[in-house]
């Protein structure tokens, strides 16, 4: 079932009522309908997706900088749950947890973005027009050949969300560190693909080595796109995520008797 999130975001649930949901945010120029083939895989799970303020149907919601990204996150977990994060995702969830440990259990980050760190990679300038930023984008990330045999609608689409996709760059960029690894006292699991860059390799080595019990996975063959290419794959990460957290309960509920 679809509902209203925070400010009106498109938000769709799926799966039986119970606790430990699973959410999944997607990362720039994205959705939440990219996470299909994955959802499928996690049908007995209780399952929230939803689109971030600018992209997909929640586009008309006004963009914002990384905070506010949090603050929507948040905002949509009525119960202790597991966050899978794709890309920013993956950083938003991060900075959710060190803020709401009680409200996030655990956190599976695939290949999340360090851009404040001084060794990430830039792209170089800002372009004028966010619609060229967000179709450059999109050309790096499927190459030249897949943007030009898009649909035009679907290209015009992308680039409609280059605005939400500046904030985001802007607000990772400029805005200072999202979170502090050191501080995070949750279960987290780190994930990249084997054929991914070395920067995100090294994202997630660093974060690997610098919050406090975190795993690192390396999924064979994945690159970027690994709920779209690798989906069943995707959802074991999510389902050793939620397995952690339970294991982490139980042993604070332990620890508390």
């Amino acid at each position: 079932m679809s509902d209203g999130g925070p400010d009106g975001l498109y938000v769709l649930a799926s799966g039986p009522a119970g606790d430990l949901p699973i959410v999944l945010v997607h990362g720039g120029l994205d959705r939440s309908a990219s996470f299909g083939r994955m959802a499928r895989r996690l049908g007995d799970i209780p399952l929230l997706r939803y689109d971030r303020r600018g992209y997909g149907r929640s586009a008309g919601v006004p963009v914002g900088p990384l905070p506010v990204h949090v603050d929507d996150l948040l905002g949509l977990l009525d119960q202790p749950s597991v966050v899978f994060g794709h890309s920013v995702g993956g950083v938003v969830a991060l900075a959710a947890a060190q803020r709401r440990p009680d409200r996030v259990s655990a956190v599976v980050a695939y290949e999340p973005p360090l851009p404040w760190l001084d060794w990430w990679p830039r792209d170089g300038d800002a372009l004028d027009d966010p619609g060229d930023e967000a179709e450059r984008f999109m050309r790096r990330m499927v190459g030249d050949r897949i943007w030009e045999r898009l649909p035009a609608a679907t290209r015009q689409a992308r680039r409609e969300e280059g605005p939400a996709l500046r904030a985001d760059i802007d607000s990772l960029e400029r805005g200072g560190p999202a979170f502090d690894p050191a501080s995070i006292a949750v279960p987290v699991i780190v994930a990249h693909g084997s054929e991914t860059t070395w920067w995100h390799r090294r994202a997630v080595e660093e974060l690997a080595a610098t919050i406090p019990g975190a795993v690192r996975r390396e999924v064979s063959e994945a690159s970027h796109g690994i709920h779209l290419s690798h989906p069943r794959e995707a959802a074991e990460l999510a389902i050793e995520g939620r397995e952690a957290a339970r294991l982490d309960q139980a042993d604070r509920a332990h620890r508390g008797a």
